[in-house]
C-alpha cells in the first residue's frame, strides 16, 4: 500500500492508521509506536499483520506493521500480556526497530500457488524474508563426495543464511487480499533496494 495522506495526532499517516484501526488491536497503542518511529518521514508503502495465537487456554494476539520510507524500513511489533510481577495489570509492549535501507542485504519473497497446471493462480501463500546482517542462520550437514563407496572425513558444508525478519501469510487465514497486499509491499521493498547487492 502506498500513502502520501495526512497523519493523525500520532503522526501515522491516515491510511496507514486507518489499517491499524481494521485490526481493532490497540489502535492508538499500535500507532503511536509506528508514529514514532516513522518520525514525520514519508510513508512509501505499509503492511499490518493481526495475529491472534492461541496459548495454552488463552488467545493472545500480536500485530505486525512493517513500513516502507525513503530511507528505511520500519518494523514495529505490538504484543498483549497478562500482569506480572512488574505490572500487575495486563498490559501491551511494542518494539520498534529502523533498519536503513542501504543495509538490507536481502529480499526472499516465497508465493505458493496452488493447481499450477491449471493456468494463472493467485497465490495462496506468500513468504516475505528480510535480511540485514542483525540475524544469521547456519545450517551444517557432512559433506559427501562422489564415491558412493568413500568413508574418508570430508567436514561439513552449510548454508549461511540472513533472517533477521520473516512474514508468512495465507489466503486461507487472512484472505487473497492479505497475500497480494504483502506481495506489494515485497515488490516496493525489492524496487528500493535493488542497488544494495553492489555495495
Amino acid at each position: 500500500m502506498r500513502n502520501r495522506g495526512l497523519s493523525d495526532s500520532s503522526g501515522t499517516p491516515a491510511a496507514l492508521r486507518a489499517a491499524i484501526d481494521r485490526t481493532g488491536y490497540y489502535p492508538e497503542v499500535v500507532a503511536d509506536g509506528v508514529g514514532g518511529a516513522v518520525a514525520g518521514e514519508e510513508v512509501v508503502s505499509y503492511y499490518v499483520h493481526h495475529e491472534p495465537t492461541i496459548e495454552r487456554d488463552e488467545v493472545r494476539r500480536h500485530i505486525t506493521v512493517v513500513v516502507l520510507t525513503p530511507t528505511r524500513l520500519i518494523l514495529a511489533h505490538t504484543d498483549e500480556h497478562a500482569g506480572d510481577d512488574l505490572l500487575p495489570q495486563p498490559y501491551t509492549s511494542t518494539s520498534t526497530e529502523a533498519i536503513a535501507l542501504s543495509s538490507v542485504r536481502s529480499v526472499v519473497v516465497t508465493r505458493m500457488v496452488a493447481n499450477p497446471t491449471s493456468g494463472p493462480q493467485p497465490a495462496a501463500e506468500a513468504v516475505l524474508t528480510v535480511g540485514w546482517g542483525g540475524v544469521g542462520r547456519i545450517d551444517l550437514e557432512p559433506a559427501a563426495c562422489a564415491d558412493p563407496q568413500c568413508e574418508a572425513d570430508h567436514g561439513y558444508t552449510g548454508v549461511l543464511a540472513a533472517d533477521d525478519f520473516s512474514l508468512r501469510v495465507s489466503a486461507a487465514a487472512e484472505g487473497h487480499d492479505a497475500v497480494n497486499s504483502l506481495l506489494a509491499f515485497a515488490g516496493s521493498l525489492s524496487a528500493a533496494t535493488h542497488g544494495n547487492a553492489q555495495h
